[in-house]
């Protein structure tokens, strides 16, 4: 794959290998390690967290090319409140930042912004630019980029718990998709492949629902260094799997067939 530096005004296409590479619909990432990288470099944490946002673009345009539909980046967790006040601040010093940067060629590149999660933390310039920025990309139909700040899976959960309720909805009519319809995600589809980089094997509250059947992906490499080629060779690794969603593998079901 081209480095991102090498790209103009289009997207790089893949060049699908034979065969070709059956890629995941939706992508979601749990982007870890921007600390540990400032760490190893001497750096305050918040340079890793710099650093780590700046990958945003890059990861974007290579699921783009790689055609995946649905990206989710996992940017602020329920319990990041509780890291020191300085880098809290930090990091949604960073958002606004890079939010000021980066959305107009986010959406000149045809991908819809959308988020998760709580925005009632935020200063109120900072809400009003994130609602705006998912108002002007709506139309958008290139990629999904849906950004997960203050969420937590847990929470997701109990926050659509009480909605049923308050709906009067009856103990009979609540089922899979009465939940789904109350999640978050609702307009999404559950991911295909969860990727956490930093060698961390662990879902940490993230997707718990939707990641039911889901891939899982652990990288040893920090999130900051996550590139391009990390991101296909994750793809591939999906690619080579086979998802049987309960049922048996296709070569059992042949056997199956074969001694009946």
């Amino acid at each position: 794959m081209a480095s991102i530096h090498e790209r103009t005004n289009e997207l790089p296409q893949l060049v699908q290998p034979d065969p070709p590479i059956n890629v995941p619909r939706h992508v979601a990432i749990i982007m870890d390690g921007n600390g540990r990288w400032a760490a190893s470099r001497g750096l305050p944490r918040l340079a890793g967290h710099e650093q780590g946002t700046s990958n945003i673009r890059r990861i974007t345009e290579a699921a783009g090319a790689l055609g995946i539909e649905y990206l989710t980046l996992w940017a602020f967790s329920t319990e990041n409140w509780s890291r020191p006040a300085e880098e809290v601040s930090g990091i949604v010093r960073i958002l606004g930042e890079t939010l000021d940067r980066e959305l107009e060629e986010l959406h000149r590149q045809g991908a819809q912004l959308r988020h998760i999660g709580s925005l009632d933390g935020l200063p109120a310039g900072l809400r009003d630019a994130v609602l705006g920025a998912i108002e002007l990309t709506r139309e958008n139909d290139r990629l999904v980029l849906t950004l997960a700040f203050d969420y937590g899976g847990r929470q997701e959960l109990i926050a659509a718990v009480r909605n049923i309720i308050a709906e009067g909805v009856s103990p009979e009519q609540i089922d899979d998709e009465c939940i789904n319809r109350h999640l978050y995600t609702r307009d999404l589809p559950d991911p295909d492949l969860i990727i956490r980089t930093s060698g961390e094997y662990r879902l940490s509250n993230f997707l718990i629902w939707q990641s039911a059947y889901s891939e899982l992906y652990f990288s040893p490499v920090l999130w900051p260094e996550f590139g391009p080629q990390d991101l296909e060779n994750a793809v591939r690794d999906f690619s080579r799997r086979e998802r049987r969603f309960g049922n048996i593998s296709a070569e059992a079901a042949r056997a199956t067939r074969g001694s009946a």
